[in-house]
């Protein structure tokens, strides 16, 4: 069986890329078992032998806070359920900032593996004139340590051959470490002893380093876990904390110990500049970090991305659409008609045609954050957006996931893992939903388009793009006060400072940047694509039952007369499709969505709506573009529109109330975008909230509040804007 490495480092030391050097093309991503969090591993092959090398995310420290931090702990610890022991550790560093870095260092020799040393970045500490000498370095760590410049692939061969020695053979590893008080040191191995004593009840031993982390870390992720397995874990390292902590914080003992190791670790093979160079880093940041010129800049390269999104992602949307549109009518062709080939048409090549039209949009979006973090912009932008974000309770770290959810709230979801405290993450998850995704560009567009007048605002703005604006902005703006209200009540709690590494600016790898968004992509593709693919096909079974056998036969007596009519070619075919359209129309009336929508328009009459406009809503639940294909469906025109489709424009502009007045006018097209603005209708995103947070109740409170803020939401702008005289327009 091959041994296993697992690589570790602080975030921005290009752990990842160092990663792709060793294993190429020749590695794997999945998910640990029972959590969201990847698991990336790959094959290193050197001299005949093969190592599988895992790449672990980012941390500073072993006490770990998050998710992604609590994985990291359990795989070095050998606790991590599915994944055997690991044989050795890569510790990958940043040469030019090795008193940041080798904190970390002084935790893993403590977990008694054989470890490898990589010096990355040492063409910049070469430019800084930073001087080190590796074998005294070595001899100070107890570890080989070997200079790397990853992206040039400088040294790899020298890495691969150390770490398959220390694989074979182990370190020596006799060098000393941290240097703790007496008082601490001798309760340590009271701990550790009376653990021991117990290890029956607990169902295992409990190695030194496990009995450090536990005694450091109150009411940490260590602490946490062995109290499943024994529910007076507590209480026995509270006792051995006490006798401890009069000598002061046990978190700030540990910091100076292992601190004054670096240091004189760092003092002993490292010599610097007696002044500090002013580098090419430094003279950017004194732009892009300024309060004036830093935010002006930040907000030229979101107008850059959304633009990007939102424009060059239209042709290849356009694209796989027609494609799905092809492949459908295709599949309707070869199947015969009835139950299973609305099934296979409209339930699963609609549903899985919802996702992928979308993945452009998601694959730019990705492209760029990947991007800004690989060149180092990404931790700039954080620091910006900390100081407006603070004012809602929330720190920097949550406006990457904020950010990732304009395209879709899966992936925004999906980053909050990098959060560490649980609070800040918890409330990010439950607002990222309200900034205005892709899927809701589509009912902008129908509604903009159909209903605004296309006019100029004070001679320059064009209307329909100042409504659109202001429809993202809602999100926004609302998400706000949601944020600031969730930590004032139900996550109530104070947030702890944000503290954030400015790594250098360097020129991005874009093997590495492609890579990481393919794996997005297929991550997006898989999980969201599975979920809206299962809801869309239970979507599709409440549109398609009861199917009434005699509305079936009353259009199939039509059909016949037409035929019998004498008319032939465009005629005749314009005739049947009118007819197949009225029937798919009175069919879906009939369905459990026709009679849902009929049942919940008192709720909905409020809002300026109808029965049709309600059922809409309620089948856009897995995917809000649903809506359109909807609409195209309640209004006789077929299931195959899109938001660009003139027929069904005309037909909106015309549709009347039972009464005879006009359905549709402004202010229902205004209410109709706030509410979709507003409302949580994603079956996949409350799904993924739901493995996040690993509860039913977040993903229950998040519809619900999403909702109660839609309906408020489209009541209120549909009677001001009616108020104001815009109706009948």
């Amino acid at each position: 069986m091959a041994k296993t490495i697992a690589v570790i480092g602080n975030p921005n030391v290009g752990k990842t890329t160092l990663f792709n050097a060793l294993t190429g093309l020749a590695h794997s991503t999945g998910n640990y078992p029972g959590v969201t969090v990847e698991r990336k591993a790959g094959a290193m092959r050197h001299n005949g032998s093969t190592v599988e090398v895992i790449d672990l995310p980012g941390t500073y420290s072993l006490a770990a806070r998050s998710p992604d931090e609590s994985i990291v702990v359990d795989v070095l610890l050998g606790q991590q359920a599915g994944e055997r022991p690991v044989d050795a550790i890569l510790a990958v560093v940043d040469a030019t900032n090795l008193e940041r870095n080798l904190y970390l260092v002084s935790q893993l020799r403590e977990i008694g593996k054989p470890f490898v040393v990589a010096l990355n970045m040492s063409d910049l500490a070469d430019k800084r004139q930073i001087e080190i000498d590796t074998d005294t370095l070595a001899e100070e760590l107890g570890a080989p340590v070997v200079r790397i410049c990853a992206h040039k692939k400088i040294g790899i061969d020298d890495l691969r051959a150390a770490l398959v020695r220390v694989t074979d053979h182990g370190p020596a590893n006799g060098a000393a470490g941290p240097e703790y008080p007496e008082a601490l040191t001798k309760e340590l191995a009271a701990l550790e002893a009376e653990l021991n004593a117990r290890k029956g009840e607990i169902g295992r031993e409990v190695p030194h380093v496990e009995a450090f982390r536990l005694l450091i870390d109150r009411n940490g992720y260590i602490e946490k876990r062995l109290a499943r397995a024994h529910a007076g874990i507590s209480e026995i390292v509270d006792r051995h904390r006490g006798r401890v902590a009069q000598n002061g914080s046990l978190a700030a003992i540990e910091a100076r110990s292992r601190y004054n190791w670096v240091r004189r670790v760092v003092a002993a093979g490292v010599r610097k500049p007696a002044t500090r160079l002013i580098t090419g880093s430094d003279k950017i940041d004194a732009v892009l970090t300024h309060k004036v010129y830093g935010t002006l800049v930040f907000a030229a390269v979101m107008l850059l991305m959304f633009q990007a999104i939102f424009a060059w992602a239209g042709p290849v949307m356009d694209l796989v659409d027609a494609a799905i549109g092809s492949a459908g009518a295709w599949i309707g062709e070869m199947l015969p008609g009835g139950m299973l080939q609305s099934l296979v048409v409209d339930g699963v090549v609609g549903g899985v045609g919802s996702v992928l039209v979308f993945l452009p949009q998601i694959v730019i979006l990705m492209f760029f954050i990947a991007l800004l973090e690989a060149c180092g912009y990404m931790a700039r932008a954080a620091f910006l957006m900390d100081k407006l974000l603070s004012r809602c309770g929330l720190s920097g770290q949550s406006f990457i996931p904020m950010l990732s959810s304009f395209a879709c709230a899966i992936p925004g979801i999906m980053a909050t893992r990098t959060i560490g405290n649980r609070r800040d993450r918890v409330t990010t998850i439950l607002v990222a939903p309200l900034m205005s995704c892709s899927a809701r560009l589509p009912v902008y567009t129908l509604m903009i388009t159909t209903f605004i007048p296309d006019t100029k605002v004070y001679g320059v703005l064009n209307l329909q793009g100042v409504v659109l604006f202001a429809m993202y902005c809602t999100g926004i703006l609302v998400a706000v006060p949601v944020a600031w209200t969730l930590k004032r009540t139900l996550l109530k709690g104070d947030t702890p400072p944000f503290l954030l590494e400015l790594p250098t600016y360097k020129w991005p790898q874009w093997g590495t940047v492609a890579r990481k968004v393919y794996e997005q992509g297929k991550e997006f593709i898989i999980r969201a694509g599975t979920i809206i693919f299962a809801v869309a096909v239970i979507v599709w079974a409440l549109a398609y039952f009861p199917h009434s056998e005699s509305i079936a036969g009353q259009f199939a007596e039509q059909r016949a007369q037409v035929e019998q009519s004498g008319q032939t070619g465009a005629d005749l075919d314009a005739a049947l499709t009118d007819l197949n359209n009225a029937e798919s129309a009175a069919h879906l009336r009939n369905s459990y969505f026709g009679r849902m929508g009929v049942a919940i328009e008192p709720l909905v009459r409020p809002l300026g709506w109808d029965w049709r406009i309600g059922m809409a809503a309620i089948a856009s639940f897995p995917a809000r573009e649903v809506v359109i294909a909807t609409l195209g469906t309640i209004f006789a025109l077929g299931g195959d529109v899109d938001e660009a489709s003139e027929s069904l424009k005309e037909t909106l502009r015309g549709a009347q109330r039972a009464d005879g007045a006009l359905l549709f006018d402004i202010p229902v097209a205004l209410s109709i975008m706030v509410f979709f603005a507003l409302c949580c209708q994603c079956g996949a995103t409350l799904a993924i909230i739901r493995r996040e947070t690993k509860s039913v109740a977040w993903p229950a409170f998040t519809f619900a509040y999403m909702t109660t803020l839609a309906y408020i939401g489209a009541f209120t702008i549909y009677h001001a804007a009616t108020w104001l005289g815009w109706g009948g327009a």
